[in-house]
């Protein structure tokens, strides 16, 4: 498998994704701008979504995608597929409990994450619309895992492109046709995440289908007492217990922080959503698909026993994020009014709401590196079936974060929760890789202060560059010209990326450098 040509498959459908995303969230912040209705739909769509990071993403895909790994490579096809169907009769019978408790207990939970809010009851009825989203997401993210393990990336790194596509279309559509009828259009988002959450399970079914392991979900006490009795699960549910905790402190973070938001101000938890967005881009450019294609790859590889093409992938992995994600986070950093005003800076979303999102996204940007490099190196963990540590480091963290939050909030309001996390993010990749270090788990390949200092000038001019490029123009003036403004916009990123590139060449980075087989 070449994993850079495997990353690519993922990054170019992320990146598609990512672009129908930022077009979703340019609608929603011209339709109803940065307020008390954006607040609550966030905070409605943030449950699910944590939920879905919590268990599907989060816990289950950490703990389901080695261990069908090693079972693929140890025991074969056919028992892998006995593995999947009981893993997903199990996983169906707890989506329904789980999605029945959450619209039951719906005002509880939204208390918990945005007591301050000005529309709290309007973010329950949203809650409640949306929630059965974390049963569609769950049961994606296992087809997600088993399509990954057969080398299939390309299914399930385009599926989120439809949850926009859904939301767009009923910001653009349903909308409007909900005001003319006297409801008030921001419940149209909560149709179109549904909407958008049906599709991406369904095309789930022909990928399964075509590499013959579409899940046979059984029904009834029996078919559930089989399938939790299956030793795959049962390892299953071990490896995921010290998972769960160690995304749960993650989630607990965003849920503290969501809850302090609230109570900053109307705007304030939408300033923190779009920073978020525009922070994704990279995240999910780099570190998302570097993590789906290492997990599988590193989980082999340590079943096998190979240690020295495990700390290779490792290797190449954190070099290749030092390569692309250094730059994007001096761009964040030093460029951050100029994506903003252009990409939301429209409709209802005001000059002051610009540039609280600016702030935002300066905080988040401190961390992008750290950020990243989490999902390179978390992997290195999961692979070989140890949780436990990155629960450790990560409820060490959640107790930085918040102690950061107590110095920084008073001082930089919703900005001091964005630099918490991003501060929090570096500490915690530093951590893993030090504990990596020590373990004798990854051990660094020749060349790396050469490689360093190749890289040095081009971010050096990089960050030259950009920074007069912002204050060049006044980026919120130009709102009456968009297309004046978006062409500015493309000519200097443009320009950054040939320069930046150019000058790696002209250092000796080469591309075919990471161009290796695993």
């Amino acid at each position: 498998m070449n994993l850079l040509k495997a990353a690519s498959t993922v990054s170019l459908w992320t990146l598609l994704s990512r672009i129908t995303g930022l077009v979703r969230d340019q609608l929603i912040a011209a339709s109803f701008g940065a307020g008390a209705l954006t607040d609550a739909f966030n905070v409605a769509f943030r449950i699910p979504n944590l939920l879905r990071r919590l268990f599907a993403e989060g816990a289950f895909s950490s703990a389901f995608v080695p261990i069908l790994a090693a079972t693929r490579a140890t025991e074969g096809d056919e028992a892998t597929r006995r593995l999947v169907d009981a893993v997903a009769t199990v996983l169906f019978a707890a989506l329904l409990l789980t999605c029945a408790l959450g619209i039951v207990g719906a005002p509880v939970i939204v208390w918990m994450f945005g007591a301050g809010l000005q529309e709290l009851d309007l973010a329950v009825v949203m809650t409640r619309w949306m929630f059965p989203y974390i049963g569609f997401m769950s049961l994606v993210a296992l087809s997600a895992g088993i399509l990954n393990t057969w080398k299939r990336f390309a299914v399930p790194a385009a599926t989120p492109v439809l949850l926009n596509v859904a939301m767009i279309g009923a910001a653009w559509g349903l909308a409007p046709w909900l005001e003319r009828h006297g409801i008030r259009p921001i419940h149209a988002l909560s149709a179109g995440v549904m909407l958008g959450g049906a599709m991406q399970l369904a095309v789930q079914v022909p990928a399964l289908r075509r590499i013959g392991c579409l899940p046979r979900i059984g029904f009834g006490p029996g078919a559930w007492r089989r399938a939790w009795a299956h030793p795959g699960v049962q390892r299953l549910l071990t490896q995921m217990a010290p998972a769960l905790l160690g995304v749960s402190v993650a989630q607990l973070s965003l849920l503290i922080n969501t809850q302090i938001a609230s109570h900053l101000g109307p705007g304030a938890v939408s300033w923190l959503f779009f920073a978020d967005r525009l922070m994704e881009f990279p995240t999910a450019l780099l570190g998302v698909a570097l993590g789906v294609v290492l997990i599988p790859g590193l989980s082999a590889r340590r079943a096998q026993g190979d240690d020295a093409g495990y700390s290779a992938q490792l290797d190449w992995g954190l070099r290749l994020v030092l390569l692309l994600a250094l730059p994007c986070a001096i761009a964040l950093g030093l460029f951050a009014r100029p994506l903003v005003a252009v990409l939301f800076h429209y409709g209802r979303f005001s000059a002051e709401a610009v540039a609280m999102t600016e702030l935002a996204l300066r905080g988040y940007g401190v961390g992008l590196l750290g950020l990243i490099g989490v999902k390179v190196l978390a992997p290195g963990f999961f692979a070989q079936q140890d949780l436990r540590t990155p629960v450790r480091i990560a409820v060490v963290v959640l107790v930085c974060t918040q102690l950061m939050n107590l110095a920084f909030v008073p001082w930089l309001g919703h900005a001091g929760l964005a630099l918490s996390i991003g501060l929090g993010a570096l500490v915690n990749a530093t951590w893993l890789l030090v504990g990596l270090r020590r373990q004798g788990h990854y051990r660094p390949a020749p060349g790396w202060p050469v490689f360093v200092a190749r890289l040095l000038p081009a971010n050096l001019l990089l960050a030259a560059g950009l920074a007069w490029a912002s204050q060049r123009l006044d980026w919120l003036a130009l709102q009456a010209q968009p297309g004046v403004r978006v062409a500015w916009l493309a000519a200097i990123v443009a320009l950054s990326i040939v320069g930046y590139f150019g000058v790696l060449l002209a250092c000796g980075v080469r591309w075919r450098e990471f161009a290796r087989r695993a």
